[in-house]
């Protein structure tokens, strides 16, 4: 059984991850509130001006796949009917470095789409480029089948083979702050302020 990888937030893989693992906060959620989304990488790449490698994924792509796609943010990616096509195969939601339209049209089916913007124009299908193959998305490697968890704190790329001790370390972060009331968390905290400023000099 897959383990759900939403059952934490972002912020708790923080401590499992480098900084290098989570995704320009410029791609957030392109309507609210968002559900959060984890899953498998497919990854596409298409080439500036051009949607035709999205388009084809989402007939390749498993259900349970989130689509993550390296591109530009000049013209629109998708809309509503490839987003509607998507959903009915089970694929778990877009991860874009670039832009989509419909956006009405996708809130109301649910959708889950994290990109940098919308914009009216579609972009062409005219380049063909390999699909699931590496992909750079805000600023992230990300290899097919690296684990997307997405929400509205920012999303993180787990290496596939670190996966399960992400998650693992992710847990334990929540575990251990749900345990700890704010009164007890502010007499830590402040006692952590407290050494580091008498550390570094100040003393005011």
């Amino acid at each position: 059984m897959t383990p759900d990888y939403t059952c934490v937030s972002t912020c708790e893989y923080a401590d499992a991850l480098p900084r290098e693992q989570f995704m320009d906060y410029a791609i957030h959620p392109l309507w609210q509130p968002a559900p959060a989304i984890a899953g498998p990488a497919y990854t596409v790449r298409c080439e500036p001006g051009d949607h035709l490698m999205l388009h084809a994924a989402i007939y390749r792509a498993a259900p349970g796949d989130i689509i993550v796609v390296q591109a530009d943010d000049q013209y629109a990616l998708a809309g509503g009917n490839v987003c509607a096509i998507a959903q009915s195969r089970g694929i778990k939601g877009f991860v874009l470095d670039g832009v989509i339209r419909d956006i009405g049209e996708i809130r109301q089916m649910q959708f889950p789409v994290y990109g940098r913007g919308v914009i009216p124009k579609p972009g062409a299908k005219q380049s063909v480029t390999p699909l699931n193959q590496p992909v750079d998305c805000g600023g992230v490697r990300v290899n097919p089948g690296d684990i997307i968890v997405a929400d509205q704190e920012g999303i993180a790329v787990i290496p596939a083979d670190k996966a399960s001790e992400a998650l693992h370390i992710a847990r334990a972060r929540a575990d251990k702050d749900s345990a700890v009331t704010l009164q007890q968390w502010q007499a830590d905290h402040y006692q952590k302020v407290q050494s580091s400023l008498e550390k570094l000099g100040f003393t005011e």
